[in-house]
């Protein structure tokens, strides 16, 4: 069974990450709370990916935090990755599972109600729901829909959700209240000065919000 916690779900971004890198942000974030890593690289090729999916695995190793790879089936299919996630103009939910194995978890992101409800639950673990705000770590992203839009898109898809675009610290009450399971977040944690102390701000938040 696939035992994976959406809480506080961390996007790494290599020009953000630039000053101490993604590994080293990665495992502060981790002992801060992160309780998910993904590693999205829209530069690197999938070599690229694969060298430093498997840094970060050894510093993620007996942190029981999976390790998801952005978009790059091949990458994760290589590293043994816990998870692979694709977004609607990357490879179909449907192509990606059946490439993966069957014990890999698989996330897609979903920006409106409709696609949420298109969602396979056979297929899909996890829906990425945004942007809730505008961010500038992802240019092209779709209108923004705030947390009145992330609850409608939540109660739509048939697995768990992660709020994702523009979240930080104070955005956890309203995120857990529209119905999702956990935030993602990039710029929050990645070029924050401390990392572990960013990450653990925002973990007793959501711990506050779940009383």
């Amino acid at each position: 069974m696939k035992r994976f916690d959406l809480s506080l779900y961390l996007v790494l971004d290599p020009e953000l990450c630039r000053g101490i890198g993604m590994v080293e942000t990665a495992r502060l974030a981790v002992a801060g709370g992160v309780t998910m890593v993904q590693l999205r690289d829209k530069t690197a090729d999938t070599s690229a990916m694969i060298e430093t999916g498997r840094a970060l695995q050894r510093a993620l190793a007996g942190t029981g935090v999976p390790l998801i790879v952005n978009d790059d089936v091949e990458a994760a299919i290589a590293l043994g990755a816990e998870g692979v996630h694709v977004g609607q103009s990357d490879l179909a939910a449907a192509a990606a599972r059946r490439r993966i194995p069957d014990t890999m978890i698989l996330g897609v992101s979903v920006e409106t109600e409709e696609l949420a409800r298109q969602v396979d639950a056979g297929l899909v673990d996890y829906v990425g729901i945004g942007p809730v705000f505008a961010t500038g770590t992802k240019p092209d992203h779709k209108t923004p829909i705030g947390f009145d839009g992330l609850a409608r898109i939540v109660a739509a898809a048939p697995v768990p959700a992660v709020a994702i675009g523009g979240l930080k610290q104070g955005h956890a009450m309203p995120v857990l209240a529209a119905g999702a399971h956990g935030l993602a977040v990039v710029s929050a944690i990645c070029g924050q000065p401390h990392p572990e102390i960013a990450a653990r701000s925002i973990a007793r938040e959501i711990e506050v919000a779940r009383r």
